[in-house]
């Protein structure tokens, strides 16, 4: 297939809403969105408490965070792969091969990065209204959830940046998940595996989905960012 007829056969299985299409982008999402719901849940009150509490191997959490937010995908996928399977302590809960094993492994993969920049934002915001929540007896606890609140405009280009890195993993989901046809499959393992068939066009209209999703994370996240600094200024 030429590079033009690709293309063409890639926005009509777009423009047409293509069931096979479909149902790969909606799993994609449903995984994705569901492991950033759970590293936001994590993450966030993490980093904040890292940022706000003192206490022994403080400091060690937080290089911890940072590092972590460089982990190997394949490496993540391997470590839950051994975790879920059968002879692995995990192995009765039966996840291997299906989406739940995929949310598992993007979930840890999104966690560090979410805590990481939720402890960079909230420490920012503690050295700025630390005498203030002094001033009104604010414990620690509930200090952490009113910046936590504060912060919520640059908490939210956390929470984006963690759905970009889970909606473009590969590695991982394709340990994990077998990238099985009707179950497990997600764009970018459908993309590898149909580039690799020489079906271009269901892969270049999966890329295209992909890149406007990117596209789309990143100005929200460049319009949220915006916002905080007219909210602050």
């Amino acid at each position: 297939m030429e590079f033009g007829q690709a293309f063409a056969a890639a926005f009509h299985l777009i423009a047409t809403l293509d069931a096979g299409l479909l149902e790969i982008v909606g799993l994609s999402l449903r995984v994705s969105l569901s492991a950033v719901g759970l590293a936001a849940l994590v993450g966030l009150p993490l980093g904040a408490a890292v940022a706000l509490y003192r206490f022994p191997g403080r400091l060690v959490i937080a290089a911890l965070l940072n590092a972590f937010m460089g982990l190997p995908p394949v490496v993540v996928g391997l470590i839950v792969y051994l975790m879920l399977s059968r002879s692995g302590p995990l192995g009765v809960l039966g996840l291997l091969f299906t989406p739940g094993a995929m949310i598992v492994a993007q979930w840890l993969l999104v966690t560090p990065i979410v805590a990481a920049l939720a402890l960079q934002t909230v420490a920012d915001l503690h050295a700025e209204y630390d005498e203030q929540l002094r001033s009104l007896g604010a414990t620690p606890g509930r200090a952490l959830w009113t910046l936590l609140w504060d912060g919520r405009l640059s908490l939210v280009t956390a929470v984006l940046a963690g759905f970009g890195r889970a909606s473009a993993e590969v590695g991982a989901v394709m340990i994990v998940g077998g990238n099985i046809n009707h179950a497990t499959r997600v764009m970018t393992t459908a993309i590898a595996l149909e580039t690799s068939k020489g079906d271009l066009a269901l892969a270049l209209g999966l890329g295209l989905i992909l890149i406007t999703l990117a596209l789309a994370i990143n100005f929200t996240a460049m319009a949220v960012r915006d916002l905080a600094r007219v909210r602050h200024a």
